[in-house]
């Protein structure tokens, strides 16, 4: 592993300097992938800073290290799906547990502070994007949000590109069907 010296006598690898480099160009863009995604600030910057720690730790048996972004975009798509599995195992939790007649501070109505966060969270655009199944929800997002290749896509989610051509055509063949029956 090559090292160099930093000022002020600090030694670091080639792998800090590139995943250094990495981090200042493609931080934000994941962050918000990840947040499109998710719909959760705190979540999605821990799945960015999880898959950066991945690449890092990987980084000498990389196949290509020129297309480490790649692999950190699948790394965060990954991380996101991971999200939302363990939110909806814990969704399904606590609503059976808020069933029960004896449940600890059962609630039957929402509380303010979730209506309010709720009336935030109603952008069209938004709520109509995450009512699409996965898959479409990923391609349109990478595929407008970051502006992403289909070839590109077809790389971060392991399908062929044939593949995200249909899932962003029925995405968006839903999307204009919600957008036209809320206006």
């Amino acid at each position: 592993m090559a090292e160099r010296n930093r000022p002020g006598g600090a030694v670091t690898s080639a792998a800090d300097a590139a995943v250094a480099d990495l981090y200042a160009a493609h931080w934000t863009g994941l962050v918000r992938l990840a947040w499109l995604l998710l719909r959760d600030d705190q979540l999605a910057e821990e799945v960015v800073q999880d898959a950066f720690i991945a690449v890092h730790r990987r980084w000498d048996s990389l196949r290509s290290q020129e297309n480490a972004a790649a692999y950190l975009r699948r790394s965060v798509v990954n991380g996101a799906r991971s999200g939302l599995r363990h939110r909806g195992v814990e969704q399904r939790y606590l609503t059976r547990e808020q069933g029960e007649p004896t449940a600890y501070a059962r609630r039957t109505e929402a509380s303010a502070e979730e209506r309010a966060l709720a009336g935030e969270a109603t952008h069209s655009m938004i709520t109509a994007l995450g009512r699409l199944p996965q898959r479409q929800r990923e391609v349109l997002t990478m595929r407008y949000y970051l502006e992403l290749s289909e070839a590109e896509i077809a790389d971060a989610l392991g399908i062929s590109p044939g593949s995200v051509k249909a899932h962003a055509h029925r995405g968006l063949a839903s999307l204009r069907d919600r957008m036209e029956a809320s206006s």
